[in-house]
């Protein structure tokens, strides 16, 4: 009898939640591409420049009269590329450089060639690469746009074939293409790292920053005094140790604006002087990193007037005797305008009476706004996503925990707008990365907001080994994707069952790239605490990342996976989900693209064929030409779908 009753227990907890009904109009408004992700005016104000992504996936460019909107041009990349960047070079003529992109979580690759083109579209010149009137096989970066010069920007080029070259720096006129050598840098480019030329306002080449792979991925700080000095080393750090990261240089030109944890542990905001080689810390935040706000003068950062920063919600402290002051109190008002949104500067006419303002949030979709100062006068000039209505988005803040051992955390909350805070279904979703990577209530996730309008409350926490709360939490993660970093989430899902607002028996976690990864490794760490996982374009097999993908690719590549895998090969197995697959006790949904790069297709063909050996429960969706993350629109769709589902069979409505 008793056996009975339990048998009949079971099977009673065991038949499925009644579904939830799918909003397919709702996915296909989130899964849509902006209209524009970018807005910049012209120096003399006469036109805007847009970028906005189209329906395969590509951004492409859009030139518009800003008295009557009228689109004067339309930029169509080629087959699998988009527009990167572009700046006014002059009143009339644009820089574009464009990156081919695979999987819309994939760092953008720029192809290295660099194209001129008027407002209207006529006078297009290719400026770098094989198909310039060089025709040169290099790779072309922008080093400065060279705002007091009209028909010049300044770039470095390296070979696309030869490694470990030094930095080779060119005035390009962007008229005819002409190129003006202008010197050789000491750092060494070609090898997978990133490198950054700081000028000073008179044009001149002043610092620079790189990687020395063969020094265990050493930041390498360069400067000269003048444009016919030479070279020289001024600092040389680990970047997990802490050093100084420049910005700009000042006026004065001797005096370089950077972010700095040589002698704090979050990122202050520092002056290095490179006469007296020494360097003084101006302002710092004890839990996180500070970004310093500059006013503009001449295209160029002028004056410091004051620094944000973001921990339990976004806010900014502003300096009292700048020299801009009229500057500080137009942004001190700006923000004021629009508290806990993200208030960035897109650009600004020559004069800077006109500046183009980027406004959003996880709340607010961007909006794009002209500010005219002399009028005081704040305008809308577009919104990114006209389609996402504000009173109809669910709500996401921030909220503060302590990890097991008293830690304090900070993660994101989505929470559904129809249902009261109590006793929810919950989703854990753990961002990529994951290393310098953080949750921010300036920017919308629409996972997030996609699970919630289905009736999911979403947690986001920024879990130890995430960037922006100092070197020790950052390094904290290393070596333990697979132990204190899913500790650091369990104890965010623990919070949100005390305080009442998860159903402890209703959760399961859901994540993309490392994300992915923490799916799996949650249900592995916790098997009676979630339902189901799924795991989307995630790593599944810590051998692998040394194996293929594109981090191998490259030696500086090579010794970041060596600094945050363990050295020891079982304690990466104990870390994998691939080896740990039978420890797998709920059912999974694995997604992915088959031409991912980043986490190749083979962690996800890998972990598949362990769930059939083990007979387990999951479910399996691929896209042939999707890679990182998802570009189509309908592709993103049918992966909603196919979630929401399998969510709601799982966790769904009681």
């Amino acid at each position: 009898m008793k056996t009975m009753i339990a048998t009949l227990t079971l099977v009673i907890f065991s038949l499925p939640s009644q579904a939830n009904e799918i909003k397919t109009a709702v996915l296909e408004n989130y899964a849509k591409p902006a209209q524009f992700m970018n807005i910049k005016i012209s120096p003399d104000g006469s036109y805007l420049a847009a970028t906005a992504r189209d329906n395969e996936g590509s951004v492409q460019l859009s030139v518009l009269d800003i008295k009557n909107f009228d689109i004067l041009s339309v930029t169509q990349s080629a087959d699998g590329e988009s527009v990167s960047s572009f700046e006014w070079v002059n009143d009339d003529r644009l820089v574009i450089t464009m990156a081919r992109e695979v999987g819309a979580l994939e760092i953008p690759a720029p192809t290295g060639e660099l194209f001129a083109m008027n407002a209207d579209g006529s006078r297009k010149t290719v400026l770098t690469g094989p198909r310039s009137r060089d025709g040169e096989y290099v790779r072309a970066n922008v080093v400065d746009w060279l705002p007091k010069q009209d028909d010049r920007i300044m770039i470095y080029t390296a070979s696309m074939f030869e490694a470990d070259q030094f930095l080779t720096l060119w005035e390009v006129n962007v008229d005819s293409g002409a190129k003006r050598r202008a010197g050789r840098i000491p750092i060494r480019a070609g090898n997978g790292t990133s490198s950054q030329v700081i000028i000073d306002q008179s044009g001149t080449a002043r610092v620079a920053t790189g990687v020395a792979p063969e020094d265990n991925n050493a930041i390498v700080i360069m400067a000269r005094d003048g444009a016919n000095e030479d070279w020289y080393e001024i600092m040389r750090y680990d970047e997990d140790k802490g050093g100084f990261m420049p910005i700009t240089v000042l006026p004065n030109g001797y005096e370089v604006m950077g972010l700095s944890n040589s002698e704090t542990d979050t990122r202050s905001i520092s002056i290095y002087n490179l006469k007296t080689r020494e360097e003084e810390i101006l302002a710092t935040h004890p839990q996180v990193d500070l970004m310093p706000l500059m006013s503009i003068r001449d295209g160029y950062p002028n004056d410091l007037i004051g620094a944000s920063f973001e921990y339990d919600k976004i806010d900014a402290v502003f300096f009292q005797g700048s020299e801009d002051d009229d500057f500080a109190q137009v942004v001190q008002s700006l923000m004021a305008t629009f508290p806990q949104r993200q208030v960035g500067v897109n650009s600004a006419t020559r004069d800077t009476n006109q500046v183009i303002l980027r406004v959003a949030s996880a709340n607010d979709p961007a909006t794009f706004y002209l500010f005219d100062r002399k009028a005081r006068k704040l305008t809308p000039i577009a919104q990114a996503q006209p389609w996402l209505k504000k009173e109809q988005i669910p709500t996401t803040e921030t909220i503060v925990y302590s990890a097991e051992d008293g830690t304090e955390l900070t993660a994101l909350l989505t929470l559904p707008r129809t249902e009261k805070a109590e006793n929810l279904p919950l989703i854990l979703l753990p961002h990529g990365g994951p290393h310098g990577i953080r949750e921010s209530v300036g920017s919308m996730d629409t996972d997030a907001k996609v699970l919630a309008e289905h009736g999911y409350a979403v947690l986001q926490p920024n879990f130890r080994g995430s960037g922006g709360f100092g070197l020790e939490f950052q390094s904290a993660g290393y070596r333990k994707w697979g132990t204190l970093m899913i500790d650091d989430m369990t104890a965010g899902v623990d919070y949100l069952i005390e305080q009442g607002i998860a159903d402890p028996e209703r959760m399961c976690v859901y994540g993309a790239s490392y994300g992915g990864y923490a799916a799996l490794m949650s249900v592995i760490r916790e098997p009676e605490k979630y339902q189901c996982a799924i795991g989307f374009v995630g790593v599944y097999d810590m051998d692998l990342m040394f194996e293929e993908g594109d981090t191998t690719e490259v030696e500086a590549g090579q010794n970041f996976l060596a600094k945050i895998f363990h050295p020891d090969a079982a304690e990466r197995h104990k870390q994998s989900p691939v080896h740990r697959a039978d420890e797998v006790k709920v059912p999974v949904f694995l997604i992915h693209g088959e031409r991912d790069r980043r986490a190749p297709f083979t962690h996800a063909k890998r972990l598949r064929e362990k769930f059939d050996e083990l007979k387990h429960d999951y479910e399996w969706m691929t896209k042939a030409e999707e890679g990182h993350g998802f570009y189509k629109p309908e592709n993103n769709v049918e992966r909603w779908t196919r979630m929401l589902e399998f969510l709601d069979k799982h966790i769904g409505a009681e």
